[in-house]
C-alpha cells in the first residue's frame, strides 16, 4: 500500500504514473518484451526479448529501501518456501519464487543488469499472498538500471542496487531494510547446509521430491518408478491418465561435478519423446531448481560425463 513505501520511491511511481500512458500491467510488461504477457501477468520475474537487458523483475514498492547516501536498494529472499514476513507457501508459490530466482541468477551469473517494474498493492504487503483477493494497486517501469549486487546463499539473501555498479548498503541501512519485512524471519535464521552433509541418496530423493511436488502443484499426476530399471525415474500424466513425459532424475549437489546416465537412460535418451533428463540442482537445499533437457539435447547438460 503506499502508505508503506518510501517517500523518495513513491514520488517516482506517482511521477511516472502521472505523466506516462496510462496501461494496465498486462501492457506494461508486453511493452518491455514479454512476450505472452497475458498469460505470464502472474509471474514475479519475466525474460524479454530485443535488447541486452532482458530479465525483467518486479519488485515490491513497499519492501524498497532508501540508503543514508539516498540510494535504493531491494533485499530478496534466497529462500523460496518461505512467504513474505514469515509461513510457508504453497507448491505453486514455492515454484514461482523458484523461477523468479533463477532468472535473477541467470542475470547475476551473465554480468547483466535488470530491468525492474515497480508495485504497489492494494492490500498491506505482508498480507499479499495470503489474501486471496489482493491486487495490484500501481505497476510502473523504472527507467533506471538495477543490478545483483551480493548473492549470499548463507545468509538466504541478495541484494539488488538501482543504479551505477560499486555501492553497497551500510549495515544500518540492512539492518532497517530487514525490518521493513521484506526477508522472512524463518530464512534470516536457516543455516546454509553443510558441505556433504546430505549422501548421493539424499541428493537423488530430495530432486525426485523437488519434481514431484513441482509438477503436482500444476496439477499433474506423478508415479515415482525409481529403482526398476526403467530409463526413467517419474512418470507425469495428465488428468486423463495420458502420459506427458518420463522423466530420469539427477539430483545435484553443492559441490558435486559430475553425473552419469545409466544405460537404460541412455537407450531412452536415444528414443526421444517423451524421456527427459532432469537436473536438480542445490537438491537438498530450500532453493533447488531443474532444467529439463530432450533425449538430443543431453550432452549439453551441465555435469554429464559424456555418453558412450
Amino acid at each position: 500500500m503506499d502508505k508503506e513505501v518510501d517517500p523518495a520511491v513513491l514520488g517516482v511511481i506517482n511521477e511516472k504514473r502521472l505523466m506516462g500512458e496510462k496501461r494496465t500491467p498486462v501492457e506494461i510488461i508486453a511493452k518491455m518484451g514479454v512476450f505472452d504477457a497475458r498469460e505470464k501477468a502472474g509471474d514475479l520475474a519475466w525474460l524479454a526479448t530485443g535488447d541486452n537487458v532482458n530479465v525483467i523483475a518486479t519488485l515490491w514498492a513497499e519492501f524498497v529501501s532508501v540508503g543514508a547516501d539516498g540510494r535504493w536498494f531491494y533485499l530478496e529472499s534466497l529462500a523460496p518456501q518461505f512467504k513474505f514476513g514469515g509461513g510457508d507457501r504453497s507448491a505453486q508459490q514455492i515454484q514461482r519464487a523458484k523461477d523468479r530466482l533463477g532468472l535473477l541468477k541467470r542475470a547475476l551469473d551473465a554480468g547483466q543488469g535488470l530491468r525492474v517494474v515497480l508495485q504497489t498493492n492494494r492490500v498491506p504487503v505482508l498480507e499479499m499472498e495470503s489474501d486471496k483477493t489482493a491486487r495490484v494497486s500501481v505497476r510502473v517501469p523504472d527507467d533506471e538500471e538495477w543490478h545483483i549486487a551480493s548473492w549470499d546463499t548463507a545468509t538466504k539473501m541478495a541484494v539488488l542496487v538501482r543504479g551505477a555498479r560499486g555501492w553497497t548498503p551500510s549495515e544500518e541501512d540492512m539492518e532497517a531494510a530487514r525490518a521493513r519485512g521484506g526477508i522472512p524471519p524463518e530464512a534470516l535464521q536457516a543455516a546454509a547446509p553443510a558441505a556433504g552433509e546430505s549422501s548421493p541418496e539424499d541428493v537423488q530423493a530430495a530432486a525426485i521430491d523437488h519434481l514431484v511436488r513441482h509438477f503436482g502443484g500444476y496439477g499433474y499426476k506423478t508415479e515415482t518408478v525409481a529403482g526398476q530399471g526403467l530409463g526413467y525415474d517419474i512418470e507425469v500424466s495428465d488428468k486423463k491418465g495420458k502420459t506427458l513425459l518420463k522423466i530420469a532424475v539427477k539430483g545435484v549437489a553443492p559441490g558435486a561435478k559430475t553425473f552419469r546416465l545409466t544405460s537404460e537412460e541412455q537407450a531412452c535418451a536415444k528414443k526421444g519423446d517423451p524421456w527427459r533428463l532432469a537436473v536438480v540442482t542445490d537438491a537438498p537445499g530450500p532453493a533447488a531448481q531443474h532444467k529439463l533437457y530432450r533425449g538430443s539435447e543431453v550432452n549439453s547438460a551441465p555435469g554429464l560425463e559424456l555418453l558412450d
